[in-house]
């Protein structure tokens, strides 16, 4: 196992444990992340906070994994987010949402690219629109 796997397992595990100085500091001070919901997200502290919210919205958030890949300096994840949303959803808008109390399980993939045991680089991937779905937040098409 290289180090970003060891970097990456480190990051999974920190977030499954609440462990946020753990988690912050798999992050390079200037890393970058890329999210599907946020954009760009640069720094440490914005990307950290960033999944911090997640514990917010879903306490008991879990991640099950599909499949876990390396190559060089990158390592990706692949697998689903779980967890009961039984806390405020925060928007990128800045607004939150009330908690739905909705499970959700959300396919996912996160591509980690790691220098000197930092993660420089994290592209985080999901379908806003099925998690959105499953949290009965999306609007009813109409049936015409």
């Amino acid at each position: 196992m290289g180090q970003a796997r060891e970097v990456m397992d480190r990051l999974t595990t920190a977030m499954a444990a609440k462990d946020k100085e753990t988690l912050a500091g798999c992050y390079a001070e200037d890393a970058v992340a890329f999210t599907p919901d946020e954009g760009e997200l640069t720094g440490r502290e914005g990307i950290t906070n960033y999944l911090f919210h997640f514990w917010e919205a879903l306490p008991d958030v879990t991640y099950e994994y599909a499949d876990k890949h390396e190559a060089g300096n990158v390592a990706i994840d692949e697998g689903f987010v779980a967890g009961t949303n039984t806390g405020p959803l925060s928007l990128p808008s800045g607004e939150t949402l009330p908690a739905t109390g909705k499970q959700v399980r959300v396919r996912s993939c996160d591509i980690a690219r790691v220098e000197g045991g930092l993660i420089t680089s994290h592209h985080f991937y999901f379908d806003q629109m099925d998690f959105l779905g499953q949290l009965g937040l999306l609007p009813e098409l109409s049936k015409h």
